[in-house]
């Protein structure tokens, strides 16, 4: 039974992936294998990233390649996977707040 189950994790199809995380002064990549099948949630468990940023929050979202996907979507080969962080401020309330800045810096009223 030892020997058969050893012989599975050999034959195991293993891919390519990375997961990243980048905060404002500073960027983590990390690039490993895990097994065909692992989920974007095994490969930011097996990153490492939590336990070195224990800020992070998964509530965030994450994404492969710029895409929002669920933490159970099974991962390709290559694929890179984003920990997303929370946004400080709202979009559109900081760009009305700019353009408001603007206006009075022209003496608009």
């Amino acid at each position: 039974m030892a020997r058969e189950l050893m012989a599975d994790e050999a034959n195991a199809k293993r891919i390519r992936v990375e997961v990243v995380y980048a905060l404002r002064q500073e960027q983590a990549l990390v690039a490993f294998e895990v097994e065909e099948g692992a989920s974007v949630r095994d490969a930011v468990d097996r990153s490492g990233l939590l336990l070195r940023y224990p800020e992070i929050t998964l509530a965030a979202g994450l994404g492969i390649f710029g895409k929002p996907v669920e933490p159970d979507r099974r991962l390709r080969d290559g694929d890179r996977v984003e920990i997303y962080r929370p946004l400080l401020a709202d979009p559109k309330q900081a760009r009305r707040e700019r353009a408001e800045r603007r206006k009075k810096k022209r003496g608009g009223s």
